[in-house]
């Protein structure tokens, strides 16, 4: 299988992992593997209600907290997806949510 056959795959599946899990899926998601690591920019993940939390500090500072909580729960589930499309072992995951930008970023570093 190709790089970008694996990217392609990656990124089908964590929108899918998105709609089923969070409930809501991104807008758009592009993944890119770079050497051990593979890199995953998913657009348009907060709800309407979200985006207006999140204009006070306390509001995005609880849709952060919420999140990360949310994504981390289903942390191997996503590391499953990962290691299943490229045949490597996950040793580490990283996420973060920009509340100004509604895009999510995930990391995963392979071995």
């Amino acid at each position: 299988m190709s790089k970008g056959e694996m990217e392609d795959i990656i990124s089908r599946l964590i929108t899918k992992w998105e709609k089923e899990y969070l409930g809501r899926g991104p807008l758009q998601v592009k993944t890119s593997i770079l050497d051990h690591a593979v890199l995953v920019v998913l657009k348009g993940v907060l709800t309407p209600a979200e985006q207006k939390i999140s204009e006070t500090e306390s509001g995005l500072l609880s849709v952060k907290k919420i999140r990360a909580e949310l994504v981390e729960s289903g942390a191997d589930e996503l590391k499953q997806i990962v290691s299943s499309a490229t045949g490597m072992e996950i040793m580490s995951f990283h996420t973060d949510i920009s509340t100004r930008t509604g895009e999510r970023v995930m990391v995963f570093l392979m071995r």
